[in-house]
């Protein structure tokens, strides 16, 4: 019961909080009561806690509001599917005494469309996992050696700012874009081990224009940032796609940096691509951030006043 109600009763607070039927708890019993579809509801949520509970991984209480959010979700047709219970104990990484798992429903679609197509397209806003876990699965996949290397690329293009001239070698001055996707690498592997894979080309951080010609084969290839790609940069990168390769296009297509009123790749791909096999698009809402809670906050709120702006940009 301890574990149920979480320290100080944390748990129960949360509860109490954001389920819709009244909670009474009395020495080992808990009671509910209020609309039936509330209690059900509120029943199936003590019933998933006590499951993760069970597996020994324990619960925060991050963990409980986001089993909360997924129940609510699977009394729609949308959020049918895994229960939180799966969501939260699939295990995708273990690293220096820390798991990598997704967080909600929408996280374990992505995780699972990428078990299971050669081309994955990731499409949310920051904070919703789309390149960490992409780069956890790469990383998981080259530690099951079912690729030789890895591969992380984005376009050099600047977040509504110019840094002007950068000084030092082509690495110092490609290295401010690419730091997001070596601060995910330093959470997954021993940091020690980086430099030595990275000079092995194990592991190969480079910007987008450094893939026009390759043919990359037995690697996990991951494009950050993908809504600033051109439309035919998108082409020309997935046509480098090799043998016994995968591939992961993340991006977000309402923070587009391109100048000039370019069309974002991301934006006209799925359209273009939708209808062709193994290739998936998985999209990832303000409910997916997994950053501080205030994070998703500010998503919706931004795209609840986008929403009520006329159409004045139509490339982004």
């Amino acid at each position: 019961m301890v574990h149920v109600l979480g320290p100080r009763d944390e748990f129960l607070r949360i509860l109490e909080r954001d389920l819709a039927a009244e909670i009474h708890v009395r020495g080992n019993e808990i009671t509910l009561s209020g609309d039936p579809d509330a209690v059900t509801n509120g029943a199936d949520v003590l019933t998933e806690m006590v499951t993760i509970i069970r597996t020994g991984q324990g619960l925060t209480a991050d963990a409980v509001e986001r089993i909360v959010a997924m129940m609510t979700e699977r009394s729609t047709a949308e959020g049918s599917g895994a229960s939180p219970a799966e969501v939260l104990t699939q295990n995708i990484l273990s690293s220096r005494g820390k798991t990598i798992r997704p967080k909600t429903l929408n996280q374990k679609r992505y995780v699972d469309a990428i078990d299971n197509h050669t081309i994955v397209f990731g499409i949310g806003p920051a904070g919703t996992g789309k390149t960490y876990l992409a780069m956890a699965k790469a990383v998981q996949a080259l530690q099951n050696k079912e690729i030789n290397r890895i591969i992380l690329t984005r376009p050099a293009v600047e977040a509504g700012e110019n840094l002007g001239f950068l000084p030092g070698t082509l690495n110092d001055k490609i290295d401010p874009y690419l730091r997001p996707l070596y601060d995910a690498l330093h959470d997954m592997l021993d940091p020690e081990s980086i430099p030595r894979l990275l000079t092995a080309g194990t592991i190969e951080v480079a910007p987008l224009a450094y893939m026009r010609g390759r043919t990359l084969n037995d690697a996990f290839i991951i494009l950050d940032e993908a809504q600033n790609t051109s439309r035919e940069q998108m082409k020309m990168f997935l046509t480098r796609l090799g043998f016994g390769a995968r591939m992961v296009v993340t991006g977000d297509v309402t923070q587009v940096d391109l100048p000039g009123g370019s069309q974002s790749g991301l934006k006209a791909v799925q359209g273009i691509l939708d209808e062709v096999d193994d290739i998936a698009f998985c999209t990832l809402t303000s409910r997916d951030v997994v950053r501080h809670k205030l994070v998703g906050r500010i998503v919706a709120a931004y795209d609840r006043f986008e929403s009520t702006q006329p159409a004045k940009d139509h490339r982004r």
